[in-house]
C-alpha cells in the first residue's frame, strides 16, 4: 500500500493528553488517513529559528509520524503573516480592499516554499502520495516537480477561490496559478469556488475544462473536484453528550435564567462578519423591545493573527460595539451580548451549542464552514434549535434547511432572528432532520477517503 505524505502550514502533532473532542476534526481525519497509509505529516513546527537549516523534528505519537521545520522571523513575517495572510486570506474572501500587494511578501512565499519543497523531497518514495494542504502552499507542487519528484501529489483548498475579474488585481496571478497545474488533482470546498477556478483557467489562460473536471492547458491534464468537508460526526456526537459537554450545558442554561441563548462562535476575522452581525443584532433588540430581554447573545471570538493590523482593529471594533450596544439596552439585570475573547475545547462547545435556541453563522465569506454543521450535529433531536446561515458560506449549499440570510443585511438578519424564536417545535425538528442527514452523511472521514481515491486515481 502507498504511504499517504501530508503536507500543511502547520502540522497538528496528536496529543494523547487532549480529550473531549479538543482534536480538531480535520486532524483526527487525516490522522487516520496517515495511520492506514503509514504516512508522515510534514510542516511548519510553529517555531522560529534565527538561522534556517531544514533540520527535521521527527516524532512518532499514537502511530502517527510528524515531521517540522522551524523558519526564520522574516520568514513568518513575510510569508505568514504577508503574503499568506495580508495577500490570499483577504482577496481570496472577496476583500480586495484589504489585500496588500508588497513585492517582499510574494518573495518571502515563494522562498518558504521553497524551503518547505527541499526539506519534505528527500522523505518522498517512489510510491507515495503527496497531499498539500491550503492556500500558504499553492506553488508547492511545481516547487517538488522541480526536485524530480513524479509522485501523484494532490491539493486541496480549504477557503473561496475568488472571481477572476478579482483573482487578476493578484501580481503575478498567471504565474500562481500555473504552478498549481502541477498537481494532479485540485480540491475545492464547493461547485461555486471550483467554477470559479475553471473560469480562470478558460479565461485567462486559455486552457479548457472538460464536462468531467478535468483540466488540459498545453502538455498538463489537471483533474478539479469539489470535495465538501465535514466534521467527525460520530466524535463530535459522543462529546455533544458526554460529561464535560453535559456540564457545559448545564452551566449556560443556568447563567441564561430562562432566555433564549444565540449563539456565535468564530474566529476573530473579518471575513465572519461579526461587526454586521452585532449591529443586526442590535436592530433586532430596538425593533422588538418587547421580547428583547427574553434573549441573549453569547459570541465566542478567540483572537487570531494578532500579529496582523486588520485584526487588531475588528478587536477594537466589536469591544466598541458591544459596549455601545449593552450600554443602549441593558437593564440592572440583563445585558444582551456576552462577548467572550477565548476559546474552548469542541466538548464544551457541543454543550454551549446545545443550549442554545439559535446558532448565527453569518460569515460575509467563507469556503465551509464547520460551526454550522457542529451546532446541528450537537442538537436534542426532540427540541433542536434554529440555525441561521449566511447564503455566502460554502455550508449553505448542503444544509439548505437553515434559515438563509444575507449577512450585509440587517433588516433580513433581524427578521431572521424573530423567525427563528417564533418558530414551532415541528418546524425546527423538520429543518433539522433534513441538515443532520447531510451532516451524518457528509463527514470529514468520507471527504478524506474520497479525495484519497481521487489522488489515486481510482
Amino acid at each position: 500500500m502507498s504511504r499517504l505524505i501530508v503536507i500543511s502550514n502547520r502540522v497538528s502533532v496528536p496529543d494523547k493528553k487532549k480529550k473531549d473532542g479538543a482534536q480538531g476534526g480535520l486532524a483526527v481525519a487525516l490522522g487516520a488517513a496517515l495511520k492506514e497509509h503509514r504516512g508522515i505529516w510534514f510542516g511548519w513546527s510553529g517555531k522560529e529559528t534565527e538561522v534556517f537549516t531544514g533540520d527535521l523534528n521527527m516524532q512518532r505519537t499514537d502511530g502517527i509520524t510528524t515531521a517540522t521545520i522551524d523558519l526564520e522571523p522574516q520568514d513568518i513575517d513575510e510569508y505568514y503573516n504577508g503574503y499568506a495572510n495580508r495577500t490570499l486570506w483577504p482577496l481570496f474572501h472577496f476583500r480586495i480592499d484589504l489585500a496588500e500587494y508588497e513585492r517582499q511578501f510574494g518573495s518571502g512565499y515563494e522562498r518558504v516554499n521553497e524551503r518547505f519543497a527541499t526539506s519534505v523531497a528527500p522523505l518522498i518514495e517512489p510510491d507515495d502520495l503527496v497531499w498539500v494542504h491550503d492556500y500558504h502552499l499553492l506553488p508547492l507542487g511545481k516547487m517538488l516537480r522541480d526536485r524530480g519528484i513524479k509522485n501523484r501529489i494532490g491539493f486541496f483548498l480549504h477557503i473561496p477561490w475568488p472571481p477572476t475579474r478579482l483573482l487578476v488585481s493578484l501580481p503575478f496571478h498567471e504565474r500562481l496559478v500555473l504552478t498549481m497545474l502541477e498537481y494532479d488533482i485540485i480540491g475545492f470546498q464547493t461547485r461555486e469556488w471550483l467554477e470559479s477556478f475553471c473560469h480562470y483557467v478558460e479565461k485567462e489562460l486559455g486552457g479548457t475544462v472538460d464536462a468531467d473536471g478535468v483540466i488540459r492547458f498545453e502538455d498538463r491534464v489537471v483533474k478539479a473536484q469539489a470535495f465538501p468537508i465535514g466534521i467527525d460526526y460520530e466524535e463530535f456526537s459522543r462529546a455533544a453528550v458526554g460529561d464535560t459537554a453535559r456540564s457545559a450545558y448545564e452551566r449556560l442554561v443556568q447563567s441564561a435564567e430562562g432566555k433564549k441563548v444565540l449563539i456565535g462562535v468564530d474566529r476573530l476575522d473579518y471575513s465572519k462578519g461579526l461587526p454586521d452581525r452585532f449591529e443586526a443584532y442590535d436592530r433586532f433588540l430596538t425593533q422588538n423591545a418587547e421580547s428583547a430581554k427574553d434573549v441573549v447573545l453569547l459570541q465566542i471570538a478567540p483572537p487570531s493573527r494578532e500579529a496582523v493590523v486588520t485584526y487588531q482593529e475588528i478587536r477594537e471594533t466589536l469591544e466598541g460595539l458591544t459596549g455601545s450596544i449593552n450600554g443602549a439596552h441593558a437593564d440592572i439585570d440583563w445585558v444582551p451580548i456576552r462577548y467572550v475573547n477565548r476559546g474552548y475545547p469542541r466538548a464544551e462547545l457541543a454543550g454551549f451549542y446545545r443550549a442554545s435556541r439559535i446558532a448565527l453563522v453569518t460569515p460575509l465569506r467563507d469556503g465551509m464552514n464547520l460551526v454550522a454543521k457542529e451546532y446541528v450535529a450537537a442538537q436534542d433531536p426532540e427540541d433542536p434549535g434554529v440555525l441561521i446561515l449566511s447564503r455566502f458560506a460554502g455550508a449553505a449549499l448542503q444544509l439548505t434547511d437553515a434559515l438563509m440570510v444575507n449577512p450585509h443585511s440587517g433588516d433580513e438578519v433581524s427578521e431572521a432572528i424573530r423567525t427563528a424564536l417564533a418558530m414551532p417545535k415541528e418546524e425546527r425538528i423538520r429543518r433539522w432532520q433534513g441538515m443532520i442527514e447531510t451532516v451524518k452523511n457528509e463527514d470529514v472521514k468520507k471527504w478524506q477517503k474520497d479525495f484519497v481515491a481521487a489522488l489515486k486515481g481510482s
